[in-house]
């Protein structure tokens, strides 16, 4: 894995909805039936953690858990624990999804958080450390130099270090500067020979130069020193004539929560880039320090930061270790998980020419459910909009973009599609988080190129991925449609799961035109034929489904719930399942993140089981399949279980009608839910218990690996065909 998002959880927006709490009354149904979402969220950061300790992974893919590690908290405190700060300021302090007071659950999110961080920094130094040092990738300190390195890496503090480094003095004449949000730090007390008088001093650790420093390569492997030891232990040449007394590294973050209030701004796109420039200065939520820090300067930065103690996190080794990300980059395959090169999906595949395949043709034959990243988003998606930006019998093309990579292929082919003639619109999502700038540069470039852009409806992120074309075939219109799980993004398509369905049905293709219409308009309030459309019909769509195989199961009827999505936390779901549970339907929820489920309670959820699985790929595929009495009732999407995307996003699942694409989810399914799979169980009471060893002492099953193993098969018989 390469990003460091990988492995997010979904964190979701901390809009006030998302905190507020309103028990659906069920006289069969149990008080206290949820589990906290801040503190699931917390868990699942845990198991990317476990991750990092299992020294089964290869060593480079450990110290890339660490890094996503501590970015995916640095996310959660700067939105979700923002978040709850912000409801308790205002006063508007509601209880959480279990009815607690948010003050209770940031005091429980300190002391989970706390334990956390000391454990990754301990994985760090006892674990991945010594582990890359066997495979020659040794990290060190600046007492494990010799003086010709020392000389050796003096002479690059000198040329590549100082000229950048900005020492900032704090006196009656220079008041205590700015910290930017995540910026690593060094923090200085002095004393100056001349007056006695000890003085503090902040220096910025560059956040432009490499983490690491290489300091020497050879045979044996190249040995690394951290830029802030490095800079540490040249403190003399930033401050002539003074004795430096001490120094400590620290780290802030910050709330960088965007809000943005779009009914009372005409221009969307210049309200954001405001409001990204106010995001650098949002209020402190976090101190990190290292845990030998005096209490002189602990107590200066919590005075000046306006901080709590509760809000500093004491900790050992290195801060900021999302620099691992540098190291795991490293040229060692043999540190790294096995290489696997995406395969055209079957029905993409060239002829007996071996000339590129007709997209639209395969199309034509059959529905394509494309499964990602084993089978290709270049020679699939990509090439669905490239063929379909050059193809002079097209006549316009409509797509959603939420997120998508800086040089985006997708984004070039809207342009070529438009400078060509052909009608373009681009439904550009600029309000998706931390990818707000990308998205505003992406959306004035395409209006630049005369692509039709707009933001989507007020109130609510459009996060459906969706794409039509619009094709004239012996002088009949046809829609070319596909709809997706994940964003049509190539860069995160290589490390990301989803599917993918293309199909030209005419159903799904008048759905989409509608629906592109309405976003392009003002609203959406029709019902949709193969779509479930949110806000206003996914979520009593699935009700309807999930009532539907409660009431079969009550009449003695075949019946089956199968849910994989990112985050589980809709109460009016969750009741929804666990009705069916008391019926005695079968419940599988197959979960990455957060999960407010309680499964395994006797008289209310014993039949549903929640599993998880982390690995090389980000689990992103949202599945919902039914049993139907026989009519399986099957969709794919881009919704998870939340508030956010339920009541307050444009969401869309379409569904699977294809006997043979119905029968791969389902089997996905199961052998994800095995007990020979690889996975973490979640028990009633919130607790994740890895089973990744089978009673043999063997390895179980890696789902990931056995779903790229099935694809290669599917090429290989076909090419034996």
């Amino acid at each position: 894995m390469i990003e460091h998002d990988v492995l997010d959880a979904g964190l979701g927006d901390a809009d006030d909805d998302d905190f507020e709490f309103d028990e659906p009354v069920d006289a069969q149904l149990p008080d206290h039936r949820y589990l906290d979402r801040e503190l699931s969220w917390l868990a699942f950061n845990q198991r990317v953690l476990e991750l990092a300790e299992d020294p089964a992974q290869p060593a480079l893919e450990r110290a890339n858990f660490l890094a996503i590690f501590a970015s995916n908290l640095d996310e959660f405190f700067m939105v979700r624990v923002a978040g709850l700060k912000r409801r308790i300021v205002t006063g508007l302090a509601i209880p959480t999804n279990v009815g607690r007071a948010p003050q209770e659950v940031l005091s429980d999110i300190s002391e989970d958080a706390h334990q956390l961080q000391v454990r990754h920094a301990a994985a760090w130094t006892s674990l991945v450390r010594p582990a890359m040092a066997d495979a020659g990738i040794v990290v060190v300190r600046w007492d494990d130099l010799d003086d010709n390195e020392r000389s050796k890496l003096y002479d690059y503090f000198q040329t590549q270090v100082f000229p950048v480094l900005m020492p900032l003095a704090v006196d009656p004449a220079h008041p205590f500067p700015y910290i930017s949000g995540l910026s690593l730090n060094l923090a200085i007390r002095i004393r100056n020979a001349r007056t006695g008088r000890q003085e503090f001093a902040r220096l910025k650790v560059p956040p432009m130069l490499p983490r690491f420093v290489e300091v020497v390569r050879g045979e044996s492997g190249v040995r690394y020193l951290p830029l802030e030891d490095l800079i540490s232990n040249n403190l003399e040449d930033l401050f002539p004539g003074m004795e430096i007394l001490d120094h400590h590294a620290f780290r802030l973050t910050r709330n960088e929560d965007v809000v943005i209030e779009e009914d009372e701004t005409e221009n969307l796109i210049q309200a954001l880039e405001a409001e990204l420039l106010r995001r650098r200065f949002g209020p402190p939520i976090r101190l990190e320090v290292t845990e030998d820090m005096d209490d002189v300067t602990l107590d200066l930065l919590i005075s000046e930061l306006d901080i709590t103690a509760q809000e500093v996190y004491r900790l050992p080794g290195p801060l900021d270790l999302r620099g691992l990300f540098d190291l795991s980059r490293i040229e060692r395959p043999d540190l790294h998980y096995k290489p696997h090169v995406p395969t055209t999906a079957l029905a993409f595949q060239p002829g007996d020419n071996n000339e590129r395949g007709d997209i639209f043709a395969s199309i034509r034959k059959a529905d394509v459910l494309v499964h990602h990243p084993y089978e290709s988003f270049a020679t699939s998606v990509q090439a669905f909009l490239e063929q379909a930006a050059k193809d002079p019998h097209v006549l316009a093309i409509k797509q959603t973009l939420y997120r998508t990579s800086g040089d985006s292929p997708i984004v070039q082919a809207l342009i070529d599609a438009a400078e060509s003639g052909k009608q373009v619109l681009a439904l550009v999502e600029v309000k998706a988080r931390f990818d707000e700038a990308a998205n505003i540069v992406w959306a004035r470039k395409l209006e630049k190129a005369g692509v039709h852009v707009v933001y989507g409806l007020v109130g609510l992120k459009t996060h459906c991925k969706l794409a039509l074309v619009i094709r004239e075939e012996e002088g009949v219109l046809r829609h070319y449609s596909h709809v997706g799980t994940g964003n049509y993004n190539p860069k995160t398509s290589r490390i990301y799961e989803d599917f993918g369905l293309f199909t030209v049905d005419d159903q799904v293709g008048r759905d989409l035109t509608r629906l592109f219409n309405e976003l392009s308009g003002y609203a959406i309030e029709k019902k949709f034929k193969r779509l479930l459309v949110a806000p206003l019909h996914l979520r009593k769509g699935l009700l309807r489904l999930i009532d539907k195989e409660r009431r079969n199961a009550q009449a003695g009827k075949p019946a089956h719930i199968r849910i994989k999505v990112n985050s589980m936390v809709d109460e009016q779901i969750i009741d929804a399942l666990y009705r069916a549970s008391q019926a005695g339907v079968p419940v599988d929820v197959w979960v990455r993140g957060i999960c407010a489920l309680k499964p395994g309670v006797p008289g209310m959820s014993e039949t549903i089981t929640v599993r998880s699985i982390l690995g090389r790929y980000l689990e992103h595929s949202r599945i919902f399949a039914f049993a139907g009495d026989g009519d399986p009732q099957v969709y794919i999407g881009s919704a998870d279980m939340m508030h956010r995307n339920l009541d307050r996003r444009v969401e869309a699942l379409v569904r699977v009608v294809d006997p043979a694409h119905q029968r791969e989810l389902i089997s996905l399914f199961d052998v994800a839910m095995s007990a020979e799979t690889s996975s973490w169980h979640l028990g009633p009471e919130g607790d994740w218990v890895r089973h990744h060893v089978g009673e043999d002492g063997k390895p179980l099953t890696d789902l990931q690996d056995r779903t790229m193993s099935q694809v290669q098969r599917r090429r290989r018989v076909r090419a034996v065909r």
